[in-house]
């Protein structure tokens, strides 16, 4: 059984490559526009589901796993930043502060979809001015939920991690090998 990833992350691709999977990678193009008073927690259930979803029909023999990352402090979703400046106002704001990170992932084989969200706490280390002008101008900033990419030069920055690291990248890996390793014909993977 294939596995598809209904996504155009590449965090996401290396991630299950890293694990040792080899996904067929078919973006979804979901519309990933919040809805009013949707707290983070729904909003990445809705758009993983709608990820897997949309590229169900299209692989009835496959796993299609839909998948979607947000960053928030309290109920407020900061997503990517518009530009430098939007990057050094989200940073500025996470700074010294505890936010979470949340993951919606949902996975569709033959017609049946379960969803689950992963949440991890990140904790930031005071920053100055200075570094975060450092940081942005690296332009690791830039595309990422937060402005930030754990995986790379903001990892000096991390001062603790609560939950699943993966996840914080973009994608609980434990939690979706737990799922596929229940698929049979999923074990040839692993």
């Amino acid at each position: 059984m294939d596995l598809v990833l209904a996504s155009a992350s590449p965090r996401r691709v290396e991630l299950l490559h890293a694990a040792g999977f080899r996904p067929i990678v078919v973006p979804a193009g979901v519309d990933e526009t919040g809805f009013p008073g949707e707290t983070p927690a729904a909003h990445v259930l809705r758009l993983a589901r709608a990820k897997a979803d949309l590229i169900a029909p299209r692989y009835a023999t496959a796993a299609v796993l839909g998948a979607d990352t947000v960053v928030a402090l309290g109920d407020e979703i900061l997503g990517k930043p518009r530009d430098d400046e939007d990057a050094r106002r989200m940073l500025g704001r996470l700074a010294g502060r505890m936010h979470r990170v949340y993951t919606g992932v949902a996975l569709a084989v033959g017609g049946d979809l379960r969803a689950e969200v992963e949440t991890s706490e990140v904790t930031v280390a005071p920053l100055s001015t200075a570094e975060i002008a450092w940081y942005v101008a690296s332009g690791e900033s830039r595309d990422k939920a937060g402005a930030y990419a754990i995986q790379g030069l903001a990892s000096r920055y991390v001062t603790s991690i609560q939950g699943s690291y993966s996840n914080v990248v973009g994608l609980p890996v434990a939690l979706v090998y737990r799922w596929l390793r229940e698929l049979p014909v999923i074990h040839s993977q692993h």
